[in-house]
């Protein structure tokens, strides 16, 4: 297996080869890739049967989506051992997190914007690509004198994640912390469903150099900062997974005082793309393509917001993703950055997380992210695709979309217990759950949205 430190070479070298190297670099790996995924996936030897032998424009391949594949999991796996049933029998156990399924794969669960339930593989080959691609990223964004920060203060690191279940961020700390990449000690976990006050109590005991986490809990924090309730003083702060207003961007500088680093990710790819100065967030693309469609999946322009994005990963051997519907709207910089990184440069315009907020017992206002509803429903068996539509300041109203032969009494029973607990560690004990008849519903442009805020 290739090692980290040989990836990250490879990588200097190719960027300093320039835009043309960076091509040439991804056709090639996108023609392996394909070879690959014809030899040792049934689903895609099926899907790929009338293509030409060698494929080196991701153009010519079929789109696919989370739902398709879930759908065909054995048939989609390149290893034979790897079954559904075997791996939904491993998550169901959160005492594993971080563990190596079969000794060889990180597993994580998500359920993405769309509210569908996905079962993403890690194997260790494609775990040094992220590695290098995110030393790649700290290399580019990191300023001597905030690394000397970091190390002054013996890297202490608080993560805000949603810490229940395989989530993909909670699942790469625990094998970090397993593996010895990630210091026990040094390093705090913290939970994103904490009530707010509960995570500003903690990070003022444990005072990070770090604080990573997020983008919309960080924001939250960064009013507490301002309010003059959080102290703290992070040598940086990492905002993950979650697109970000300019003006909370700025909120966030401004309260903290320090350096920023936004960074662009999902499951299906732990790294898609790191932040510049100038606010764009550059693609990994001799790693990866990201492909701006229109909502029939045709190419949109460079300088246009998209209908949706389809990614190529060209490291994902376990389960290969090949033009895959990602559902997020993305507009790609038609000119090189200013910044000068050779890298494609984009914006996210499709991932900024609403938060929903309730009347609290005590007069004030209660927020909570999107992600922990999410989460919440993610971890309660037999639920195909859900969505939480709050229809007024004090109700919401959940859509389910139950698995075949689910008790949907008792599940609705478990949805309710679950959702009253959360707003309840929230002040929000007077919020009225209800039991939606209808199921989830389509938007204009096809997407499920996982949460609908009160208009």
């Amino acid at each position: 297996m290739t090692s980290t430190l040989a990836l990250v070479r490879d990588d200097r070298r190719t960027l300093r080869q320039g835009p043309d190297a960076l091509a040439a670099r991804q056709r090639e790996r996108l023609a392996a890739m394909v070879d690959f995924a014809r030899a040792s996936s049934p689903y895609y030897r099926e899907l790929y049967r009338t293509l030409p032998a060698r494929v080196e424009d991701p153009a010519l391949l079929p789109v696919t989506c989370k739902q398709s594949l879930m759908a065909r999991f054995d048939d989609w796996v390149t290893d034979p051992e790897v079954t559904v049933d075997r791996v939904r029998a491993f998550v169901a156990d959160p005492r594993r997190v971080g563990e190596r399924f079969l000794g060889r794969y990180l597993v994580s669960t998500t359920s993405g914007t769309t509210g569908h339930r996905g079962l993403f593989l890690l194997d260790d080959r494609a775990a040094a690509v992220v590695r290098a691609l995110s030393l790649r990223a700290a290399r580019r964004t990191l300023t001597p004198s905030v690394t000397a920060r970091l190390l002054a203060r013996r890297g202490r690191t608080a993560h805000i994640v949603a810490t229940s279940g395989h989530l993909a961020a909670y699942a790469v700390i625990a094998r970090s912390r397993a593996a010895g990449r990630l210091h026990t000690r040094g390093s705090r976990v913290l939970s994103a469903h904490s009530p707010l006050p509960d995570l500003v109590a903690q990070l003022n005991s444990c005072q990070p150099a770090l604080l990573s986490g997020y983008a919309t809990v960080i924001a939250l924090l960064a009013s507490e900062q301002l309010a003059g309730r959080l102290h703290i003083a992070p040598a940086m702060v990492s905002l993950l997974a979650e697109g970000l207003s300019e003006g909370d961007r700025r909120r966030i500088r401004s309260a903290f005082g320090t350096h920023v680093v936004d960074t662009y990710a999902c499951n299906e790819s732990l790294a898609l793309a790191y932040g510049c100065a100038f606010g764009w967030l550059h693609v990994h693309s001799d790693w990866l393509i990201l492909e701006p469609v229109d909502a029939d999946h045709q190419p949109t322009p460079p300088g246009q917001e998209s209908s949706t994005v389809l990614l190529t990963s060209l490291y994902r051997w376990a389960q290969p993703i090949l033009r895959y519907d990602l559902g997020d709207s993305i507009l790609l910089r038609p000119d090189p950055c200013p910044c000068g990184d050779p890298l494609p440069a984009i914006r996210v315009r499709g991932r900024a997380a609403d938060l929903l907020s309730f009347p609290r017992r005590d007069g004030g206002t209660a927020r909570i992210v999107t992600m922990a509803f999410e989460t919440l429903l993610e971890s309660i068996p037999d639920i195909d695709l859900f969505q939480v539509v709050q229809t007024a300041p004090a109700r919401v109203r959940v859509r389910i979309w139950s698995a075949a032969g689910a008790d949907r009494d008792r599940q609705w029973t478990a949805v309710h217990q679950a959702m009253v607990a959360l707003l309840t560690a929230h002040g929000a004990d007077r919020v009225s759950v209800e039991r939606a008849d209808e199921p989830p519903e389509q938007s204009p442009g096809g997407k499920y949205r996982v949460v609908i805020p009160c208009s």
